[in-house]
C-alpha cells in the first residue's frame, strides 16, 4: 500500500496520477475559504468597533 502513494518526481506528485488539478483546486478552494472565515470576524469586528466609537462620539456631542 505504501508503494502506492510515492512519487518518483515532483511533477508527478503534481500530476497526482492525471488528477492533479481536481485535487490543487479543492485545497485551493479550501484554503479561501478558512482564510476567508478567518479574516471576515475580524474585518466586522473592526467595523462594529468603530461604528461604536463614532456613535459614542455623537451622543457625546448631542449631550453637551
Amino acid at each position: 500500500m505504501i508503494e502506492a502513494i510515492q512519487f518518483a518526481s515532483f511533477s508527478e506528485f503534481l500530476d497526482m496520477g492525471g488528477y492533479g488539478f481536481n485535487v490543487w483546486s479543492v485545497y485551493g478552494l479550501f484554503t479561501v475559504f478558512v482564510a476567508a472565515n478567518l479574516i471576515s470576524p475580524v474585518m466586522k469586528r473592526k467595523r462594529i468597533v468603530r461604528d461604536l466609537k463614532r456613535r459614542a462620539v455623537v451622543n457625546e456631542q448631542q449631550s453637551n
